[in-house]
């Protein structure tokens, strides 16, 4: 055990964690590497440069004529999923903090090193991209040494480009992170944060072992859901999976035991033997809190029960995803998703078409808000079309966030202008270093679901970065907007909006509904809605055939009866006549600027 050491990397997005992690396996000559992030193997992630899971390997590192086994765990550096870097720290002992040389210190570094330091694990600073022309490797030293208090001579000059520092990283993790506690003779207790499926051998899970030891063809229990099993497999996670006889303390592997069912295994339980099982399960693991809801359904109704499937299957391999089944009068049957934000939201949706071919229809995000009636009773309600009756309500509190913004001083301007317009407080800014400022907001979610994160990054010319955590709930004056077509409330489209913007947002949803809605036979009212009143209105004119076209000359009386009899069919229509929205303003709406 005194020579295994478990960490992660973790910093903020392209800070070049994912080429870090690659010169490390080069270098332990754990894999060739034939292209760049051989971690990130999912198509999406190689298409859009980000990592999407966090990714755990066996390195094995010759030093000083002692062979160390190093578990690495490649983490994501979006804040969408900071659930996944969560689960990574639990399962280690160190965490390497790696800065771009030529961006500085971000916020979802500051927040993910908070949370490494909570877990008591030994962080290593390390400065990335040291050979760009641009970069300031001595401005970001002082920027980590105010941010961690450590001796400037402990932070490593790297570079994941050239492999420069790249031993010096291997030689600290070494020395530096502490090896794994445990007792090898106490009962079994083992940690998983992961999982996936496989279509031949069923649900494999990833653990990290405690303390005790598993072997193959062993008996084990899952703690929290109480199901046994046999341990088919058990190994160790190189580019492939390795098996092995059996794993000590401390060990980070997989086990194969034919789970079929995907609710059998939950991420943050604890795997122990049936014969000695351990006291406790292992504490310190929070449940996820989705953030932002959206209704997913088929666009195929028989589809439903593929769906569930799909869900269940995906949500093994991310955690953070929760759903419930509802029902919508536009759409059918599906699920109510909790989703950790919008990115978060849209690669769900990628990942549903291209590893399941499901195609569904998304409809507009929100958050949950609790509402209070006239007697007292709180209800939690995620959807628009939960609210009660607005004579029953007492009054609705939204959740808050404490924003954290760092920016260099030349933004300061239109980022406070958009938090404002966003209904933010300003808590108070503070100057990290030169002239880079931290600034500090108070914003309802609710506005920062939409589109906050894109408008962030185009005012500041992508230098400001963004973190959040949730701050409880506060009262709001806020208004249920309903879209109704023909009469008829579309209750995908329906939003709570705060009092003051309802109105602009009706008039605009109905603008951008009237170009996107093809026209029919009849003509289409596209009407905004607070309550019973009607705030805005647009008309989607019918086709029309011109029947007066076989009149020519003849009194004007023979032309009025034709258009009179048009008229009659048209309004018959309507009343049979039904709107199909297309999925495409389902998705419009949410970019209304």
């Amino acid at each position: 055990m005194d020579n295994i050491r478990n960490f992660c990397i973790i910093a903020h997005i392209d800070h070049g964690k994912s080429t870090i992690a690659d010169r490390l396996l080069e270098r332990t000559n754990t894999i060739k590497i034939t292209e760049g992030q051989m971690l990130d193997d999912m198509d999406l992630e190689r298409e859009r440069g980000i990592t999407i899971k966090s990714h755990a390997i066996q390195m094995e590192y010759m030093l000083d004529g002692q062979k160390y086994i190093l578990n690495l765990i490649d983490t994501p550096g979006h804040v969408d999923f900071s659930y996944e870097v969560s689960r990574s720290i639990a399962a280690c002992e160190g965490a390497l903090l790696v800065v771009d040389a030529t961006q500085g210190v971000q916020a979802q570094t500051i927040s993910n090193l908070y949370m490494a330091i909570d877990h008591n694990l030994e962080i290593i600073p390390v400065i990335n991209k040291i050979d760009m022309p641009s970069a300031m490797p001595d401005e970001v030293e002082d920027e980590i040494v105010d941010l961690i208090g450590c001796d400037p001579k402990d932070i490593i000059r790297a570079s994941g480009k050239t492999g420069e520092g790249v031993d010096d990283i291997l030689r600290a993790v070494v020395e530096r992170i502490p090896h794994p506690e445990g007792d090898k003779d106490a009962p079994l207790q083992a940690l998983i944060f992961d999982s996936v499926f496989n279509s031949f051998r069923g649900i494999i899970a990833y653990f990290k072992i405690e303390n005790g030891c598993i072997a193959k063809g062993d008996k084990v229990k899952f703690y929290n859901t109480g199901m046994e099993y046999t341990a088919d497999e058990v190994g160790v996670l190189r580019m492939d999976m390795i098996p092995r006889q059996r794993l000590e303390t401390g060990e980070v592997g997989y086990i194969i035991s034919g789970i079929k069912d995907a609710t059998e295994v939950k991420v943050g339980d604890t795997i122990t033997h049936v014969a000695r099982p351990c006291d406790k399960a292992i504490a310190g693991f929070q449940e996820v809190k989705p953030m932002v809801f959206a209704g997913v359904y088929p666009i195929d109704p028989s589809e439903y029960e593929n769906l569930r499937a799909s869900l269940e299957k995906l949500q093994l391999n991310d955690a953070s995803l929760s759903f419930a089944p509802e029902s919508s009068v536009a759409l059918g049957f599906g699920f109510r998703c909790g989703f950790l934000g919008l990115l978060h939201m849209e690669i769900v949706q990628e990942r549903l078409d291209r590893e399941f071919n499901m195609d569904v229809i998304t409809t507009v995000p929100n958050v949950s808000y609790l509402v209070y009636d006239k007697q007292g009773h709180v209800k939690e309600v995620h959807n628009p079309s939960g609210l009660p009756d607005p004579t029953l309500i007492d009054h609705i509190e939204e959740p808050y966030i404490k924003a954290s913004i760092i920016t260099t001083a030349n933004f300061i301007g239109p980022i406070m202008t958009l938090c404002l317009d966003k209904r933010g407080e300003l808590i108070n800014q503070e100057y990290v270093s030169g002239n880079r400022v931290e600034l500090h907001f108070m914003l309802p979610l609710g506005e920062i679901v939409i589109d906050f994160y894109d408008k962030l990054k185009s005012i500041s010319k992508g230098y400001a970065s963004f973190d959040y955590h949730v701050d409880g709930f506060r009262p709001s004056k806020l208004a249920k907007l309903d879209i109704l077509l023909n009469g008829e409330p579309v209750d995908a489209l329906s939003a709570l909006a705060h009092q003051d913007n309802a109105v602009v947002l009706g008039r605009r949803m109905c603008e951008k509904l009237k170009d996107l809605i093809p026209r029919q036979q009849f003509d289409i009212a596209i009407q905004a809605a607070i309550g019973s009143k009607i705030v805005a209105r647009e008309t989607v004119k019918c086709v029309r055939k011109d029947v007066t076209a076989k009149c020519y000359g003849g009194d004007v009386s023979r032309k009025r009866k034709l258009l009179e009899k048009q008229k009659k069919g048209k309004k018959r229509m309507k009343q049979i006549g039904n709107v199909e929205v297309p999925q495409k303003a389902f998705l419009a709406v949410l970019k209304l600027d």
